[in-house]
């Protein structure tokens, strides 16, 4: 859900000195109940940055545009205008002539939202003039429940896809981190990854993203995935480099979806038994979820930067001796064939040849 195209805000009478804090609750609330934008009479660049980080980070595409001529807004057709005031008619006698005005019109909402005073055309100009209580209130709190009123509760099922989502707990509070490929990319930088280890987990995302699309995978988590999954290399290039990859993104507060990837990635996973055998933590790393095999394959049929055949990734392992494992890639890649109903040489050929 990206937000009610029928319903955006106009606030009026925004003062950048006083009013930063009101008006951008205004604006989160607006969001937050699934408004698609609001205008902002006085230009504030503050405002703007602080919802664009906003939708950065919990999702959405809720605009703000400041700096607007209030008038010409609310003087646009198309729009059936609702001023909230303490002064107009009671939300519980209009609510459903609104609501049936909006369903033969079929013209878009617009709430004005004034501030401490109210210049009398916005009385004038507005379809309904509109009160949710005769009592002082904030314009927070009646704009929250006007949008209630309107959506008939149904924005408390809205979903937003973010960097970041918020997990219901009965105590305590807990933040899913799950960066875009951009912030996926800052955080490899800023961990000095090389151009080497660039360039191969670029590669990986491509193809895991490719493999993922056609079949029912999460591509946020894959995505973040592929590209994290070699992040460990930036302190060691040994068997233990997806363990410590796993310590470097739980520091980071990464979702434990992407960290579980990255944690088991190394060729088709890491049974406990081997892990004991070869000084690892002692605990199973074998891929359970499809986003982790999917990343773990996508994986061993990148080689540097370039993608290979399923063969010379066997081959290679058992030039090292590592028969079981190269066993295991082969079960892997028929694993996911089946489960997505695809097949991965042809997915492999098509990059390849692009």
């Amino acid at each position: 859900m990206d937000g009610n195209k029928d319903i955006q805000i106009l606030r009026i009478g925004h003062r950048p000195e006083r009013d930063k804090r009101i008006t951008t609750h205004v604006a989160l609330t607006a969001r937050a109940f699934g408004a698609s934008g609001i205008f902002i009479d006085t230009k504030d660049p503050a405002i703007e940055e602080n919802i664009e980080n906003v939708n950065r980070n919990f999702g959405g595409n809720f605009f703000v545009k400041s700096g607007v001529e209030p008038k010409e807004i609310a003087s646009q057709n198309g729009f059936l205008k609702i001023h909230l005031t303490m002064y107009g008619l009671p939300l519980k006698d209009t609510i459903e002539k609104i609501k049936e005005s909006h369903k033969k019109t079929n013209d878009r909402i617009l709430i004005i939202v004034g501030a401490e005073k109210v210049p009398f055309w916005a009385y004038e100009t507005s379809d309904y003039n509109v009160s949710v209580t005769s009592q002082p209130i904030s314009e927070v709190s009646a704009l929250a429940i006007l949008m209630d009123r309107l959506n008939e509760g149904k924005e408390l099922e809205f979903s937003l896809k973010g960097m970041r989502r918020i997990i219901p707990m009965e105590r305590g509070k807990k933040v899913d981190y799950i960066p875009d490929g951009e912030e996926c990319l800052l955080i490899l930088q800023r961990n000095n990854a090389t151009q080497r280890i660039l360039d191969h987990v670029l590669m990986v995302e491509q193809l895991a993203t490719s493999i993922a699309s056609r079949c029912n995978a999460n591509m946020d988590l894959v995505r973040a995935g592929a590209l994290l999954h070699d992040i460990g290399r930036t302190v060691t290039n040994g068997i233990d480099h997806a363990v410590k990859g796993a310590e470097i993104l739980r520091g980071a507060k990464v979702s434990e979806e992407i960290v579980k990837i990255v944690e088991r990635h190394t060729g088709a996973g890491i049974t406990k038994e081997e892990a004991s055998k070869l000084g690892l933590p002692v605990k199973d790393y074998t891929p359970i979820t499809i986003e982790e095999k999917i990343v773990a394959q996508a994986d061993n049929l990148v080689s540097g930067n370039k993608i290979i055949t399923l063969e010379e990734t066997v081959e290679n392992y058992k030039r090292k001796n590592l028969f079981e494992a190269s066993k295991k890639i082969v079960m892997l890649n028929e694993d996911i064939e089946k489960i997505c109903g695809i097949n991965l040489k042809e997915i492999c050929q098509e990059l390849t040849n692009k």
